[in-house]
């Protein structure tokens, strides 16, 4: 019988900061980690649905959506750990998109014992380095608009890079799915820092301990993401031993949003 109670809302005190989280349904934990440009709003669709057989536990990060920066040196990874030990969990299935694809593989690397499989989302990758001229013009574009305090002209430039994607333009994505990621990097934006902030990195960097993960792994890629993104997806899939690899064909770099049934049926497969 699906559950119909209402979701659980939060905050979860983390190492100095207040992290924003959502527990929805009832059965086996499965955390949901959300992408840099985007909050725990992305997985509006799949909290609701999964929720009628597992555990459903969302957030967001520290800088995102409801979850303030806080002062202080700071893991990403060591958050989500402190989360789900904070809800009383002590392993579940873990879905990382994009960043939180990356804060999902060093999770898993750092906590392996709170990781029983791992879902992972046009991931990006601890050590990697973007070599692209296409990745380092974006970066280049971004900090400078962000230096002129054009938040508009930013949030824009990361809707083409992410949203339409590669060989698209912007019609090629329903408005509303543009616009709810639009709104979602642009608090990203202009949340206040915190002086004294410090995002520490994973050493030595996931990219030199694939081979350590041991977890049943499923990683996907749009065939209209970055072309770096999508040699991120076939270089983790490679290196870590027990690993799935899938292409999304017509998807960019926002699977879960832009194809929701089809992603959905992916990790439904997998976690059977």
């Amino acid at each position: 019988m699906p559950v119909t109670s209402e979701p659980i809302q939060g905050y979860a005190p983390i190492s100095g900061a207040q992290i924003f989280f959502e527990v929805s349904g009832q059965g086996e934990p499965l955390l949901l980690i959300h992408a840099g440009v985007a909050d725990s709003r992305m997985w509006d669709a799949q909290a609701a649905r999964w929720a009628d057989s597992r555990r459903v536990i969302r957030c967001d990060m520290r800088g995102f959506g409801l979850s303030a920066h806080a002062p202080g040196t700071f893991t990403f990874h060591d958050d989500m750990a402190e989360l789900l030990r904070s809800l009383g969990v002590a392993c579940a299935d873990v879905v990382g998109a994009s960043f939180g694809g990356a804060v999902a593989l060093d999770l898993t690397l750092a906590h392996p014992e709170l990781v029983s499989r791992l879902v992972l989302v046009a991931p990006a990758l601890g050590g990697y380095v973007f070599e692209t001229p296409a990745m380092r013009e974006f970066f280049a574009q971004e900090n400078a608009l962000l230096a002129a305090d054009d938040v508009d002209g930013a949030v824009e430039l990361n809707m083409r890079m992410w949203v339409d994607g590669v060989g698209r333009d912007a019609g090629a994505v329903p408005p509303d799915i543009r616009a709810k990621v639009a709104e979602m990097q642009r608090l990203a934006f202009v949340l206040p820092p915190a002086d004294g902030e410090e995002a520490l990195d994973l050493e030595p960097p996931a990219i030199t301990r694939l081979g350590d993960i041991s977890q049943p792994t499923l990683v996907m890629v749009g065939t209209h993401d970055q072309a770096e993104f999508r040699t991120i997806a076939k270089l983790v899939a490679q290196h870590i031993g027990n690993a799935r690899y899938e292409e999304v064909v017509g998807a960019a770099h926002m699977i879960s949003m832009e194809q929701p049934d089809t992603f959905a049926r992916l990790v439904e497969q997998f976690l059977a």
